[in-house]
Formats: C-alpha cells, structure tokens, sequence
C-alpha cells in the first residue's frame, strides 16, 4: 500500500467522509425513516409478495407481536414435515428441497432422479477455468472466491444476458449443482497457497448428491461416514430458504428487478451474505465458544459457565458487545425450528464423534442464556436459540475449517436465491427504487481560489 495511505492528510481525508456522511439518528424518527426496512414494533417493512418461503416467529393482534413457536415453510410446506418426510426413508433432502423451490411442488420419484441427473451434469466446471479462475489466483476469503467465480461464469457462457425463464433456470441449476465444486477447490487453493498444506483437487461424483460430494471433494481421503452426510445434508436443507425479506434474498429481489443477467443477481447475493450481521454468524458463534474454553476453567461446572455468560451479556468478556451469540432472532421468538432441528442430529453426530462432552457445552449456554436473559429482563421476555448456536458446532464436528462455514451456507441458500429471483422475473417487472429523503441544506458553489482549508475535526459516531 502507497505510503500516501498512512499520512496525515488521508487521515483528514477519512474523518471529512465520516463527518460529511454522518445524519443526526434523530432525523430519522423526525423523516418516520423505517431504518433497516423494520416497523417500531419491529416486524418487517411489507414490500413484496412470495410464493418460495415464509417465515413465522410471532401473530399480530392490535400491532403487537405476541410470541409463538417457530416455523418455516418452503412452498407452504412446514420445514419439519419436509425433513422428517426424507428422514423417515433414510433418503438425502438437499436436491428434493431445491426441486420444491425451484418449481414449487415436490417432484415424483422419476422427476427426481432426472433432476439429480441434470445436477449431476453439471457439477463439473467449465474447461481451464478451475487452474485459471481458482488456483492460479487463490483468494484467503472462500466467500470472495465465490462472488468473483459467479461473475467469470459469465464470461462461458453463450447466452449470458438472456432473462427467457428456460435460459435463466439452465443457469440456475449449472450454479446449484457448481457452487460446492467451487467452494471445495476454493478451500484447497486457500490451503495449499497461504497454510502451505498439499492440494488435492478431486473431480466432483455422480450419483451421490450434493452432500456427499462437499465431504468428498474438501477431505484428502475422500471419505465420509452415514452420519456426517445426513448431517450436512440436513444442514443444507435447513438453510436452503428464509422467506424474501432476509437480506440476501431480498438483495436478489432488487438486483433481478433491474433486468440484469443470472450471474450479477446471485454475486450481489452472495456479497450480502459475506456480511458478518448475515451469514457470519455461526463463525462469531465458534469465536465465542473457544474464549469460554480459555476463561472458564471448569466448562462443565454450570455455575462458573453462568458467571462467564453474565461477564459477556455485561460487555466485560469476548468481544465486549454485550451479545450471546447464537441466542435471538429478527423473527422468531419461542423456538426456531431449524436449530431444534439441527440440534438433534448434532446430538447424534456428537456421540458418534465421542463428542458429547462438547455439545454439553453448547446445550448449557443455550439453556443458561435463557435464565440470564430471565433474570436479566423479567420473566415474561421471550428469546430462544437460533441456528448459528449449532450450525457452527456440526460443521466442527465434521472437521469442515471455518473458512467453508459461510460458504456452505451459500452453497444452500442459492436455491432460495434462484427461486426468488425466477418469481421477481415472472410476477413482478417493476425495478425496485424505495425514496430517500435528502436532509442537507443548500449550498452556494464557491470558487476554488475563495475556498479556504478549515481544521478537521472528528466527530463522535
């Protein structure tokens, strides 16, 4: 970096953008501004309609939220019900779920097995572009591997810019079915290029579904166990879909409506879930976790673990944000049923792992969080566990490094992303532009020989 970036004057530089970007929060409320698209009883802003995903956290009566157990549906169909449907049968989910939100009904046995097919097709990445695109320009970030492949796939294909629904949905599923291939050779170029650790690049399987493929393609020996690709089957259903208002979805809302191509639309998504207030959550989780193994000296004595979870919620210990995270959601109140779901197979994978010391652990701070937040803000406050408090830990269990973590929630979330996107293309052509209001005074132009140099002053933010 230019020396230039360290000196004095790029400081002053740096607090006039903050002081000249800065809008008092008062104007807000004064404006009646829905910051962050959020009601004052904090429900979502309405700004659209969808048939792919719906999320239910709490009923409305007269405008206040009263808390209910959680539940997700995909298509209408209860999350719980899907999974169990699959389970029960010993079957992988992950491709029946993306057929349901790609087309909005569960697929018949033969429809199945021809989308799997369709998948399996094109799993495999275009000619040179794994040595040119991924391993001679590694990237120490999976997630901006990710985005910048999205964006190179443009540059191979023959109708890039072509939004017919037939061309837009031949891309969608290229992508699908390409995402843990790029993610997978992502990891292996990240190893081998900063962790100084031996490349492996094993070309993607037919026949064994998305799951299997991501343990087979990220591990050097290739294999897996039962378990540990129902887990992470189960964990990609999960996180498939979240309705059009999580902020990743709706990203793809806005950028589709604009007209633009397939591969623009899903980088701009995948940007949005790179976010740590997004799809980071599960890694500050894991963050989390390991400083209460360093400061607790007796994790499975339930009073010290009390005591260091008070220090956190206080802003005196971890990061000093005042936060449990993986405790709380925008939406739902009692119970989010994806971590309820997820924390029963992480059970199971931790006792075959003969792990269940550890996920003891992540059991207590779900249920002492409850009694601090209790205690801390009365009995009648409502807060529950949400998906990132075990998500983290399964992907630990399956020795999955947390450079993949976001990752493999994109690789699960791009079936919503593309359902979402075909549904703003079919139903709805109007380009999304929300108003702003504009609070700045007039300005007379000054000349540039009266203009004088005043001292900069940082303000406080």
């Amino acid at each position: 970096m230019s020396n230039l970036f360290n000196s004095t004057n790029f400081y002053d530089l740096t607090v006039l953008a903050e002081r000249n970007n800065f809008i008092p929060p008062e104007l807000y409320q004064k404006h009646n501004v829905k910051r962050g698209l959020r009601n004052e009883n904090g429900t979502g802003v309405l700004v659209g309609l969808t048939n792919v995903g719906s999320v239910k956290g709490y009923s409305l009566e007269e405008n206040t939220k009263i808390p209910v157990e959680g539940k997700l549906f995909y298509r209408g169909i209860d999350l719980e019900d899907f999974v169990a449907g699959f389970q029960c049968q010993n079957r992988r989910g992950f491709e029946e779920c993306v057929y349901l939100l790609l087309f909005g009904e569960l697929p018949a046995q033969e429809q199945l097995n021809t989308f799997q097919q369709l998948l399996d097709e094109a799993r495999q990445l275009p000619a040179g572009f794994t040595e040119n695109m991924i391993l001679k320009i590694p990237s120490k970030d999976i997630m901006n591997k990710l985005q910048r492949s999205v964006l190179v796939l443009y540059s191979h294909d023959e109708s890039p810019d072509d939004i017919s629904i037939s061309n837009v949905l031949r891309q969608s599923i290229e992508l699908i079915a390409r995402f843990p291939t790029i993610i997978s050779y992502g990891y292996q170029a990240k190893a081998h290029n900063f962790d100084k650790k031996s490349l492996f690049i094993h070309p993607p399987q037919k026949g064994i579904g998305t799951a299997e493929n991501i343990l087979f393609m990220t591990r050097a020996d290739n294999r897996y166990t039962e378990t540990e690709a129902e887990t992470l089957d189960l964990s990609l259903v999960i996180h498939a879909e979240h309705g059009g208002g999580n902020n990743s979805a709706f990203a793809t809302h806005v950028v589709s409506s604009s007209g633009t191509d397939t591969y623009s639309a899903i980088s701009a998504a995948i940007g949005s879930l790179k976010g740590p207030k997004h799809g980071g959550a599960n890694i500050k989780v894991r963050e989390m976790v390991m400083n209460i193994k360093e400061n607790v000296a007796d994790i499975g004595d339930r009073s010290q673990l009390k005591d260091y979870l008070w220090k956190i919620i206080k802003k005196e210990a971890f990061d000093r944000e005042g936060l449990i995270y993986g405790m709380g959601h925008a939406v739902y109140t009692k119970s989010d049923p994806r971590a309820i779901l997820l924390k029963k197979k992480a059970f199971e994978l931790a006792v075959e792992k003969d792990k269940a010391h550890e996920f003891q652990l992540y059991k207590d701070i779900e249920e002492l969080s409850l009694e601090l937040f209790g205690e801390l803000k009365g009995e009648d406050f409502v807060i529950c566990a949400n998906v990132d408090l075990y998500s983290g830990f399964v992907y630990e269990l399956l020795n999955i490094p947390p450079e993949l973590y976001t990752p493999l929630f994109a690789t699960a979330r791009i079936a919503g992303w593309c359902a979402h996107r075909i549904e703003q293309l079919v139903s709805d052509q109007k380009i999304i532009r929300p108003a702003y209001v504009n609070t700045s005074l007039p300005k007379a132009y000054v000349p540039i020989h009266q203009r004088v140099s005043n001292p900069v002053q940082k303000i406080a933010i």
